[in-house]
């Protein structure tokens, strides 16, 4: 929510229970009256509306002093005044005598002038009808002892915006009827659970504004009717799980503006009955599975304003039946929700997200949200390809309703808030285009791996021995996985899904470190192979990758100080992200620690051996051997030809792969290679000497020539009919001459040569039939000549 939203919010909310819509019920009440009394000197005497902080409405006399530099209570004051205004003036002492001769005085305003003791106001004589008084904006320090017991009927006291530092635990002794009490703004480090067990009746509290890193466990447990609890700007790191214990009636709660690094999960489920939730403006990283599980009475969550939110994980939002509106905006690092983010929000009506630095809203989410009513992604980098299907201009609703009783099928559409400046981002092609009018046949049917450049850094410096985290998303269809490699080459796969959230078991001792092939078929390449190896526990035992792509390490050395690259891959294509990781010690400066770095990374470029591994007709098989990630490697190759020039072509190699095949190569041509090792792009801390000194390595290799193709015989149909015909006949004249000598022995030579004869004239006759159908060439003149003679 946005901060003036939340306000607004929380002035109805107020409204219900201490009457703070004042403003715009007055807006439609009669205009002020005149009062006709004896006013003080430049005053305003006159008859306005006023509701008491239970909402009830008031014709109240009221006088008008503000803004005249007072030093003293002006006079006469009608002996009616409902509601005395003394804002903005200079009082500093008060004539309580004065006040006491008022026996209808119900409400006083002495906020911005120079009040530092609050004894000068309610010491000496009693105000009994008094309901609310204002002391904002004065110069009160300190709050002793029974501070208000002269002012038993009030109900509303407003302190915010002065210099208490401290307060002592009975200073609200005798407030029964306090409703609400604001004391915001000051200068309180601690919240003293003593300071609330004078006050049963209270409904909204607002502690924000003060100096306070972390409250006590049950700090508010006496607070049994509170409402509303407002603890913005506070400085909070951080909720202990019973900070929030025994707040039984709370409904609304905001943490706007503190330094919560994650959601206060354990805390937020001591509150029961909570419906209105304010985190904006925090230092939350990621809103992780079951952040927001079984809250079953939250109306209306925000998650506005974060500078470091970059993910919303698998079902981070989470059986909220009743929750109608989500606002997650203003978060310039948020590129990643997950599919599965929203399950079970089954009234969820308003769905915000502008103004982050989302790709796509997936279709399943879509999908997840039966009531969705409208949804607002203007202000996005939006790539309007297979993931965006669903907000196609011929699609009118991601999902059919089915209708239980005519059991047919009702369309229902999803509005788009702005959508004039819902706008394609990616592809060029549909850039500027507004989304609602891009067709499905224009957004490709797959979608690449892409890592945002927003989720990672360039750089991060951790101090040796603390722990490191990274965090990495990537969308696509067909769903990518990811991996980390580090800067020794290791490749570190997450933990399955059904691992626990709080487990903190390291990667398993085998993990792999594996050389891949790339075959070259389009400019996305997939694996051919992978070769594991047995990495030792110990190099390990720190390592953690969430099912989600965190990479966690614990207790980090100056070793793995490096280059960790992520890898998002899927089926066709895949995409990395590296971010140069800089330990450093109490001692040690984070310069110096990216220097040891880029010193690493010169080793890393002579310890870089490429070399053609085994070379063929159309492929060659290229290697290099690292002990050490190489991330933004490129490969460029070239036919050499001496007559033409041929193009270049280039592609990147993934993280972690040490071998690639080059394929569709033409027979017995030249080619020269080139590895292109880099760092990531964008480094802030590589020197222009290093940038320079990038030079590639390149082999030349000759591909095999190609076998000349051997004459083959290939039988023409017709003519080998005729052959096995003619052959059949003289197997039938050797079969009876064979007989016939059997019978008579005197021609047995002769005929038998003749047999002979006839058969080779055949086996010739079938061989030049053979040749006559083929492609090959004619026989010699010879051949013919032999084969004439035998026929």
């Amino acid at each position: 929510m946005r901060p003036a939203l939340v306000l607004l919010q929380s002035h109805c909310l107020l409204c219900v229970f201490g009457g703070m819509c004042v403003p715009i019920v007055m807006g439609s009440q009669p205009p002020a009256l005149p009062w006709h009394v004896s006013c003080p000197a430049r005053c305003v005497c006159q008859i306005k509306p006023w509701f008491s902080p239970d909402s009830v409405y008031h014709e109240a006399p009221t006088v008008d002093c503000n803004d005249l530099l007072l030093t003293n209570l002006p006079s006469p004051i009608p002996l009616d005044t409902h509601t005395l205004h003394l804002q903005s003036n200079l009082l500093s002492v008060l004539d309580t005598a004065v006040l006491h001769g008022l026996p209808n005085l119900t409400d006083l305003d002495l906020s911005q002038n120079r009040f530092s003791h609050v004894r000068t106001i309610t010491d000496r004589f009693s105000l009994p009808s008094l309901l609310s008084l204002h002391l904002e904006e004065n110069h009160l320090t300190h709050l002793p002892e029974a501070s208000f017991a002269s002012l038993p009927a009030l109900q509303e006291l407003f302190l915010s915006h002065n210099y208490l530092h401290s307060i002592a635990p009975g200073a609200f002794v005798g407030l029964d009827s306090l409703f609400r009490l604001h004391i915001n703004n000051n200068r309180l480090t601690t919240v003293n659970p003593q300071w609330f067990k004078a006050l049963p009746r209270l409904e909204v509290l607002m502690l924000g504004g003060n100096p306070v890193e972390s409250l006590p466990e049950r700090g508010f447990i006496a607070l049994k009717s509170l409402r509303s609890l407002v603890l913005g700007g506070m400085g909070l790191k951080g909720l202990a799980e019973k900070a929030l214990e025994g707040l039984d009636s709370l409904e609304s709660l905001s943490f706007y503006d503190n330094l919560l690094t994650k959601v206060p999960t354990q805390a937020l489920r001591r509150v029961p009955g909570l419906k209105f939730l304010d985190l904006n403006k925090n230092r939350i990283k990621l809103i992780g599975t079951g952040d927001f599980q079984d809250m079953v009475h939250l109306k209306e969550l925000g998650l506005n304003n974060m500078e470091e939110l970059v993910s919303i994980d698998r079902a981070a939002l989470q059986n909220l039946p009743e929750l109608t509106k989500l606002e997650i905006t203003n978060n310039p690092r948020l590129s990643y929700i997950h599919p599965q983010a929203f399950l079970k929000l089954s009234r969820l009506e308003s769905l915000m997200l502008n103004s982050n630095s989302l790709s796509a809203l997936h279709q399943h989410i879509m999908l997840s949200l039966p009531n969705l009513q409208e949804v607002s992604l203007h202000s996005n980098p939006l790539r309007c390809d297979c993931l965006f299907h669903w907000a196609a201009k011929e699609v009118s609703h991601p999902r059919l309703e089915k209708d239980t009783e005519a059991d047919a099928q009702t369309p229902r559409v999803v509005r788009f808030i702005q959508p004039q400046a819902t706008l394609c981002s990616e592809p060029p092609e549909l850039r500027a285009r507004r989304v609602r009018e891009v067709s499905s046949g224009e957004m490709s049917a797959l979608c690449l791996p892409m890592i945002p450049a927003s989720s990672l850094p360039s750089f991060v410096g951790v101090r040796e021995g603390g722990k490191l985290v990274l965090h990495c998303r990537a969308l696509a269809d067909p769903q990518p996985e990811l991996y980390w490699v580090t800067p020794s080459g290791l490749k570190l796969h997450p933990e399955p899904m059904h691992a626990s959230k709080a487990s903190s078991t390291p990667l398993p001792c085998k993990s792999r470190r594996t050389s891949e092939e790339f075959n070259l078929t389009s400019e996305a390449n997939t694996p051919r192979q992978q070769n594991e190896d047995n990495i030792p526990c110990q190099l390990l035992k720190h390592y953690r990758v969430l099912p989600e792509g965190t990479l966690e390490i614990s207790k980090i050395s100056a070793r793995e100080a490096g280059m960790y690259t992520c890898v998002a891959e899927n089926a066709i294509g895949a995409d990395t992200r590296s971010v140069n990781v800089g330990v450093h010690n109490r001692e040690k400066r984070r310069n110096r620690g990216a220097a040891a770095n880029l010193k690493k990374f010169q080793l890393l470029r002579a310890d870089a051996r490429f070399e053609v591994r085994e070379i063929r007709e159309h492929y060659a098989i290229l290697s290099w051997q690292s002990g050490h990630n190489l991330p933004s490697t490129r490969l460029s190759w070239q036919a050499m030809f001496s007559k033409a020039h041929s193009p270049t072509y280039t592609t990147r190699i993934l993280a972690g792969t040490q071998s690639f095949n080059l394929t569709h190569l033409q027979a017995g041509t030249y080619y020269r290679v080139c590895m292109h090792l880099g760092i990531s792009e964008g480094t802030k801390h590589a020197s222009r000497r290093l940038r320079e000194s990038r030079k590639p390595q390149c082999v030349s290799f000759r591909t095999k020539d190609a076998p000349e193709p051997q004459p083959s015989l290939q039988l023409n149909p017709q003519l080998t009919s005729t052959a096995v015909t003619l052959l059949l006949l003289a197997i039938i004249l050797l079969l009876a001459g064979q007989g016939w000598d059997s019978e008579t022995g005197e021609g047995t030579g002769k005929n038998h040569n003749t047999s002979h004869h006839d058969i080779r004239g055949y086996k010739a006759l079938i061989v030049n039939q053979k040749a006559k159908g083929s492609d090959d060439p004619q026989p010699k003149q010879n051949d013919k000549l032999l084969l004439h003679r035998n026929c």
